[in-house]
């Protein structure tokens, strides 16, 4: 159970927050042996149970805890203890889960855990390369340094997906309008000229016949083909949660014509920033690259880097044993085998970054703008089609009634 609880610390300072306990005496127990005089104690009942899946509750947004992250700097920058500005950015969080998260954090500081640990026990908000990255700031007196280089790779990654979302909105509302009409046509008027062109007995123009053989099929065998369909999208899905499937599929994701190198460059980019950011707070490269290969969701990219990290903790360094994998770009590779030369890899990594991401977005935006206009071009040629092949059939019907 949860309870909230008003007490005065050792140093006789009021403070509030909320803790776990099985009982009301638990909690009172606990609090007292942290060296709190309690004031007020209450049970709290929240709208939404905490004990039930994640999926039931708010789910926490990237900027938000990037919010946060260089809210903590702040308030650690000015001197403020790091349980007070838990304090002070909880009583202003909106969303319920990080408010319960971040009470459940500094509760842990205060019974005697490192930011990281605590962190730490919440992956689903907190990654690990986040709460990581946060004990390395912890050991070298610059957590708010390393809060700030966090919140600023976490927005990166938050602003990328953000505008491919966006540039993707256009393109998925026309397909859909697009689809709409067809569909319209198709169900509700086309019958109504079928029915209009059989009571007059003419013949039809040869496409107006496919149109309406089509159509007919498809109100016939819709539902099965529907079936067939959704059947082999769903083995298509469980193919891929296979470790094969899965490989496969990401392997394919890089190569594909265009969207492909998206991916690479996308995926490549984050692997920069995340073992710029990790060595510069001064992490071994060997668990930088285990960080880093937890951070990625590509398995090709997976398989590539931890073959690199086991060559790596051989002895090979970082360059060699990413030159000999296609994955890796050579710039990147040119650029580690500089930064380990000159001991400035994390310079070095972040310009390849910055490179990589421009030619992503310039490719992006290209994609997109030659998407849209493909698919104008196709959704004017269905919709023309099935238009001509109703008005040819009127005019048709026309020259053959005799009046």
């Amino acid at each position: 159970m949860n309870y909230q609880y008003i007490a005065y610390t050792p140093d006789k300072r009021l403070v509030k927050g909320k803790l776990s306990a099985a009982s009301e005496k638990a909690a009172t127990s606990l609090l007292s042996y942290g060296g709190y005089q309690v004031v007020n104690l209450k049970l709290v009942t929240p709208f939404l149970n905490t004990g039930k899946p994640l999926l039931l509750q708010s789910r926490v947004k990237p900027k938000e805890i990037i919010m946060l992250s260089r809210q903590l700097a702040l308030l650690l920058e000015s001197g403020t203890d790091i349980v007070t500005a838990l304090e002070l950015l909880q009583s202003q969080v909106t969303n319920r889960t990080l408010k319960r998260v971040i009470g459940n954090i500094a509760y842990d500081i205060r019974g005697g855990s490192s930011l990281s640990a605590a962190m730490g026990k919440h992956p689903r908000v907190f990654p690990g390369i986040y709460h990581r990255t946060i004990a390395a700031g912890e050991q070298g007196g610059n957590l708010d340094v390393v809060l700030r280089q966090m919140a600023d790779y976490l927005e990166r990654g938050f602003l990328a997906q953000k505008r491919i979302k966006s540039a993707m909105t256009y393109p998925i509302m026309l397909a859909v309008v697009g689809v709409g009409v067809a569909v319209i046509l198709v169900t509700f008027v086309l019958p109504t000229f079928v029915n209009l062109y059989s009571s007059l007995g003419a013949k039809l123009p040869m496409q107006t016949m496919l149109l309406i053989n089509v159509s007919k099929w498809l109100m016939s065998n819709g539902l099965y083909l529907l079936l067939g369909i959704l059947a082999v999208a769903g083995l298509g899905y469980i193919y891929i949660k296979t470790p094969d499937g899965r490989y496969q599929f990401d392997s394919l994701s890089l190569s594909l014509p265009v969207i492909g190198r998206i991916n690479l460059l996308n995926e490549l980019s984050r692997c920069c920033r995340t073992i710029a950011l990790l060595f510069r707070v001064g992490l071994p490269l060997p668990e930088i690259m285990t960080m880093v290969i937890h951070g990625s969701n590509n398995k090709a990219i997976i398989k590539a880097l931890l073959e690199t990290q086991q060559e790596l903790i051989r002895g090979e360094g970082l360059a060699k044993p990413m030159s000999r994998r296609n994955l890796f770009l050579p710039l990147m590779v040119q650029m580690v085998g500089v930064g380990e030369e000159t001991g400035n890899l994390d310079n070095t990594l972040t310009t390849v970054a910055q490179s990589f991401e421009v030619e992503a977005e310039d490719k992006t935006s290209a994609a997109i703008g030659l998407i849209q206009p493909i698919m104008i071009v196709v959704i004017a040629v269905v919709v023309g089609f099935i238009a001509v092949s109703m008005f040819s059939a009127m005019y048709s019907i026309y020259g053959q009634v005799k009046f």
